[in-house]
């Protein structure tokens, strides 16, 4: 009897210890879930706020250019749009241009010391860029004497120069467009408020803002443009700088490897 008391009393208590055990990993549960779900919260209000920001800041500036009027917003719009073509054309350009003139030259001599002329032409041929152009050009005239080679490094140089260089002009010509434009749209919607003034026969705060708020919006946006377009002009005139530079040294040790080349011939 004592056993079965003992056993009975046993059983109540782990099945108590099993019911504690079950409502702690309850509650724990939904803590746990209780912290996920602020964690998301949390985390979901800034993502919601950065793209209701991003809305509302795509909306303001469709909203701006049509305010600013679509004959003149468009056509600087378009400048934007021709002038960045161009700037990445020639960066794309300028990037393959680049060669490393070092690396060039200790090819070349090699080749000189090992298989000639025609050898130094080969790996001028398998080299890209305006370098390896001018020092082929230079190699292919290495029968007729350091001047001749001297002379067509030069005039070779100057033709790459000119390809170097396409298509900055019309860069140029959209930064001075843009705000010229935007300009003329003020200048425009300057005059179609004294047109409402006119019209109206009084000095109306609403007509006078209105037509002048349209007139700065066409400024601001070709003065936008213009610098954007400015940026990437001056980045393009310091990478053609820079090869321009690496031109020029490696065409001069270029003539000293070909005078101690022909001094050992």
């Amino acid at each position: 009897m004592k056993k079965l008391f003992a056993l009975v009393a046993i059983l109540g208590v782990l099945g108590m210890g099993a019911t504690y055990v079950s409502a702690q990993d309850e509650t724990t549960a939904n803590a746990d879930t209780a912290v996920v779900e602020q964690a998301t919260a949390e985390v979901a209000e800034p993502v919601t706020e950065a793209v209701a920001e991003e809305v509302s800041l795509h909306k303001v500036l469709k909203t701006k250019f049509i305010e600013g009027g679509p004959e003149f917003m468009a056509s600087v719009l378009l400048c934007l749009i021709f002038g960045l073509a161009i700037v990445i054309e020639r960066i794309i350009y300028l990037n393959m241009a680049s060669t490393n003139t070092q690396k060039l030259l200790k090819n070349i001599e090699e080749a000189l010391n090992n298989g000639g002329v025609e050898a130094a032409k080969e790996v001028c041929r398998n080299t890209r860029g305006p370098v390896a152009s001018i020092f082929y050009q230079g190699l292919d005239r290495t029968h007729e004497g350091i001047d001749v080679v001297e002379k067509s490094i030069v005039t070779y140089g100057s033709v790459q120069m000119g390809q170097l260089e396409s298509g900055l002009t019309w860069v140029s010509l959209f930064i001075a467009l843009a705000p010229m434009l935007g300009f003329m749209g003020t200048v425009i919607g300057m005059i179609g408020a004294f047109d409402s003034i006119q019209a109206a026969g009084d000095i109306s705060p609403t007509l006078v803002a209105g037509g002048i708020k349209v007139a700065l919006i066409t400024t601001v946006f070709g003065l936008i443009v213009a610098i954007i377009l400015q940026i990437f002009y001056n980045y393009l005139l310091s990478k053609i700088d820079r090869i321009t530079n690496n031109m020029e040294d490696a065409s001069i040790t270029l003539l000293d490897i070909l005078v101690k080349y022909n001094l050992k011939n």
